[in-house]
Formats: structure tokens, sequence, C-alpha cells
């Protein structure tokens, strides 16, 4: 996969593609990554890609024109049409696991790191395929939810993480959300590891595990559940959940 950021300060990403699982990754030439200034393609001297916005108001709204250039240049890296021009917007559609999926199978993203108050409409209407917003708020610019992207991305290519099945047990893989994890020592704080982790039986574990992912996401994202079409075993499993919590509301 080519994933390509137009972005007024390359320097950002050195960050996702040098370190952690992303930089070793991208080592092993298992992604490529460009970063692709805008400013190179300013019709000034200065390089200035941005001005006054028409109407008045507040900031400096990025210009098209240079825009348009950087993105076909962009495209000019990669022959194959499976690619995909995304806009990091707060406006946009949310990022989750399902969209990180489906953006894992592409041979070519091209992400779009806005700045200042904002980039001509006319822009957005006419070169990019796609909004994502990774939450309901703002930041300075593009360049951060890029990076978020580009590693929910990356974590779905096959060899990106050490083990596979990391990805697949991951919150979200499966709808719900991670169960709780524990490591050595076996006591902290007054706390144990539950005894059923130390057991051995690996049907007792993997069960306990379920019910623990959904007792989380019943009490933490039950907007989940709601989506879920629960198999027989969840059924019974969110049941016994539910009932545990009516014996300890009226003990």
């Amino acid at each position: 996969m080519l994933i390509q950021a137009i972005t007024l300060f390359p320097e950002m990403f050195a960050s996702i593609t040098g370190y952690g699982v992303t930089g070793r990754a991208l080592k092993q030439n298992l992604w490529q990554f460009q970063a692709i200034n805008p400013r190179r393609f300013a019709d000034n001297k200065l390089g200035y890609i941005d001005d006054r916005p028409f109407g008045g108001g507040p900031g400096m709204i990025m210009m098209a024109p240079p825009l348009q250039a950087a993105i076909e240049e962009a495209k000019s890296h990669h022959s194959n049409n499976n690619s995909r021009v995304i806009y990091l917007s707060p406006q946009g559609v949310p990022l989750t696991h399902a969209k990180a999926t489906k953006l894992a199978t592409l041979d070519n993203l091209i992400l779009l790191c806005g700045r200042y108050e904002g980039i001509d409409e006319r822009l957005l209407q006419s070169s990019v395929d796609e909004e994502i917003s990774i939450g309901d708020f703002v930041v300075s610019g593009g360049e951060l939810p890029a990076m978020m992207l580009i590693d929910a991305v990356l974590r779905l290519i096959p060899g990106v993480l050490g083990d596979t099945q990391s990805a697949e047990q991951d919150s979200f893989a499966d709808s719900l959300l991670d169960c709780p994890h524990y490591t050595k020592p076996i006591e902290f704080q007054g706390m144990e590891v539950p005894e059923i982790l130390r057991s051995g039986n690996h049907n007792l574990i993997a069960e306990w595990r379920l019910k623990e992912s959904l007792r989380r996401t019943l009490a933490r994202r039950p907007d989940l559940l709601e989506k879920r079409s629960l198999i027989p075993k969840e059924s019974r499993l969110l049941d016994e959940i539910k009932q545990e919590q009516q014996d300890t509301n009226h003990n």
C-alpha cells in the first residue's frame, strides 16, 4: 500500500514512519509513504497557498489550485486506479474499524491535511472522494488525524503486527469492546489475576473473555450491542450479565 499525505508539515509524519510497528513495517516495505507539500505548487515566490475568505470572516482559506496540483502529483505516483482521496475533517463520516478495514483493501490512499480555517469548497467537491472525522472536536490541522487513520489502517495489513490475532481481537474488530487483559505479577495492589485465566482450560477462558467483552460493551458502549446480531451463546451470556447486575442491585 502506498499512502501519501498532502501537508504543509511533512516533518510531522516522522513519528509514524520512524517508530513503532508502523515504522518497522515501512522498513520491511509492507507499505510506502510520501509527503507532498502543496507549497511547491504555489503561484508566488513566498509559497503562499492561502487567502482571505470571500464574504469576510476570520482566518485564511487554503486555495484550490495548489491543492489540486498536489493531488494530481500524488495520483501520478500510482498507476492503479484503486485509490482514494480523503480529506480529514470534523465534518466527515466517523472513522470506525469497519471503515479502516475497507480502506486497508485499497492500494493507494491520498490524505489531504487541511490547515487554517479550511479548504476551498470547490476543491472538496471536485477532487475529494471522502471526508473522514476522528471525532467531534477540532484540532489545528489534519496531520494528527491522518496519522491516526494511517495507524488504524496499517494494523490490518498482513505482516504489520507481529501476531495477526492482535488485530482480530482488538476492540471493535467484532463490534465488541475488548475484554480485560492481565500479565505478571499475579497479585498487584491487592488485586489478583482472575483464577480462570490461570486454569489452563482454553474453552472456559474463551467463554470468560467473551462474557467480559459483552459486559464491558454493555457498560460503556451499549449502542454497539443494539446494532449487533447476537449468536445464541452471546445472548445467553448477556442474559447472565444482566441477571448478575439485577442481583447486585437488589443486594
